[in-house]
């Protein structure tokens, strides 16, 4: 297995009364895409809410390239949620974080962290950028809010990546997206998949999953109960069933 990116060991959460993680141990490896895969309620934003600081792991520990950020007997100690972006981190949650009322490009001009105005931003990137989502190209001044689903979603990931991350943490993109947009979203992904971007994806879509996924992570009950290659859950639909209730037949 390459380097790991990310490490968390035995990590537990609590919010408010409910004990939601029971002792995570999941492994993301540096330059690859791990899909964190489990049915409705399994523990997955959890997950990388308590990742990204957002909630405290009342137990264990989360490691990013090596260090600690996160976690502790107790809960006694975490860093804050703007300390571990600014290791590398970036993080796309389900609500997509983007700013209705602001054009596309103050969207991406606030999510720069090393620059001030639109001028400043890396070119080089943004024509990057332009080239897996044109469609924020040709609304770049459109208040993000009158952009379709999908556009606010690609907008989301385009904000995540205005500058080099070493990973990215992405909440099920492609929910409530029609088949073309997530075909479109599947080509982007590609895309990073290829400049060696670590990402850390969770997916309803199996097919999204069976198209981007190195390796997988599925989660039950606040639990990782399985792991493995994606390729080899894609050629098994007794396991598919086994732990999400599904075949890839059904799914193609």
């Amino acid at each position: 297995m390459s380097d790991l990116m990310l490490e968390l060991r035995g990590v537990h959460t609590h919010i408010g009364a409910y004990h939601i993680l029971h002792g995570v141990d999941l492994q993301v490896p540096a330059g690859e895409v791990t899909m964190l895969l489990g049915r409705n309620g399994a523990g997955k934003t959890t997950t990388l809410r308590t990742i990204m600081g957002l909630w405290q792991a009342s137990q264990g520990t989360v490691s990013f390239k090596g260090q600690w950020i996160g976690g502790g007997t107790g809960g006694s100690s975490q860093l804050a949620t703007p300390e571990i972006a600014r290791l590398g981190l970036a993080y796309v949650p389900e609500s997509m974080g983007i700013f209705s009322d602001l054009s596309v490009r103050d969207n991406m001009l606030l999510a720069a962290r090393q620059a001030r105005r639109v001028e400043e931003l890396d070119k080089a990137r943004l024509d990057w950028i332009f080239g897996l989502f044109p469609a924020l190209h040709k609304f770049w001044l459109y208040p993000a809010g009158k952009l379709s689903g999908g556009q606010k979603q690609m907008l989301a990931v385009a904000r995540a990546i205005i500058e080099p991350r070493d990973l990215l943490l992405i909440d099920e993109p492609s929910k409530g997206l029609a088949p073309t947009m997530i075909l479109n979203l599947i080509e982007a992904f590609r895309a990073l998949k290829r400049e060696r971007t670590t990402v850390l994806l969770v997916e309803q879509n199996f097919m999204m999953a069976q198209a981007l996924g190195d390796r997988v992570a599925v989660m039950d009950d606040g639990r990782v109960v399985h792991t493995g290659s994606m390729a080899a859950l894609s050629a098994d639909e007794g396991l598919q069933q086994r732990l999400l209730g599904l075949s890839l037949g059904a799914h193609q």
